[in-house]
C-alpha cells in the first residue's frame, strides 16, 4: 500500500488522517481505505499539514505546456500530462473552429488513445482524456471570440466522421443558426452533450434550444 497523510477531502468534509492506496491487482492505484478525524475547514485553512484533494476534471482543455490539441501528434498526451501536474486527473481534449482537414487530422491523432485496450491504459502519467469537447466550428461566425473564422452549420457527415475517430463527449454550438437548432434533439438522442456558446441567440432561442436537450 501507498500511504499518505495531511487533511483528506471527503464528500463528509475533511478528515485528519490517512489514505492508502492498492499498489497491485486489479485495483492498482485505487482508494483502499482513508482513517481519521473529522476536523472543520477552519483548522484546514490555518494548518501546515497537505491538503489532499480529489483529482480535477476539465471539460475545456485546448493545452498547455507550450502544446496544443490542434496540433495532432502527441499534443493531447503531452497536454495531460502537464495537466496532471497541476491536479487535473480527467480532461475532454478540445479543440478549435478549424477546416474539415484540420479537425480530421486533431481527430486522427487522439484516435490511438481510445483503440482497444490503449482505452483502458492511457495517460499513466497524465490526466485520463475522457473524450472530445467540439468548440465550434458550428458556432456563429459573428460572436468567434478567440475562435478561427470557420465558423459553419453543423455537418452531421463530418460530426459522425470525427466521432469515428476520437469519441465526441460535449458540442458547442450556437443554436440560432437554423441547421444547428433543428439537431439538437437528435444529437441529444444520439449521446451527445450540446452545450450553447459563442452564439447570438436571442433569451427565446436559448430556450428552445433547452428545451430540446441542450
Amino acid at each position: 500500500m501507498n500511504r499518505l497523510g495531511g487533511h483528506i477531502l471527503t464528500p463528509s468534509g475533511f478528515i485528519a488522517g490517512d489514505i492508502e492506496f492498492a499498489t497491485d491487482g486489479p485495483n492498482n492505484g485505487r482508494i483502499a481505505d482513508i482513517s481519521g478525524t473529522p476536523v472543520s475547514e477552519s483548522i484546514v485553512r490555518n494548518s501546515k499539514l497537505p491538503l489532499i484533494l480529489p483529482g480535477f476534471i476539465d471539460l475545456h482543455v485546448h493545452g498547455g505546456g507550450g502544446r496544443d490539441i490542434m496540433e495532432g501528434g502527441d499534443a493531447a498526451s503531452r497536454v495531460a500530462e502537464m495537466h496532471a501536474r497541476h491536479g487535473t486527473t480527467a480532461l475532454l481534449a478540445t479543440t478549435m473552429t478549424a477546416p474539415a482537414a484540420d479537425l480530421q487530422m486533431a481527430f486522427a491523432a487522439m484516435a490511438p488513445l481510445f483503440a482497444g485496450a490503449g482505452a483502458l491504459q492511457q495517460h499513466t502519467a497524465g490526466a485520463r482524456i475522457l473524450g472530445v469537447h467540439l468548440e465550434g466550428p458550428y458556432i456563429n461566425a459573428g460572436k468567434l471570440g478567440a475562435q478561427p473564422d470557420f465558423a459553419r452549420p453543423i455537418q452531421l457527415d463530418e460530426l459522425g466522421q470525427l466521432n469515428a475517430l476520437a469519441p465526441i463527449k460535449l458540442i458547442t454550438l450556437a443554436p440560432e443558426i437554423p441547421a444547428n437548432m433543428a439537431a439538437i434533439e437528435s444529437l441529444c438522442a444520439a449521446g451527445y452533450r450540446v452545450q450553447i456558446g459563442h452564439t447570438q441567440g436571442s433569451y427565446e432561442e436559448g430556450v428552445t434550444a433547452l428545451d430540446r436537450g441542450a
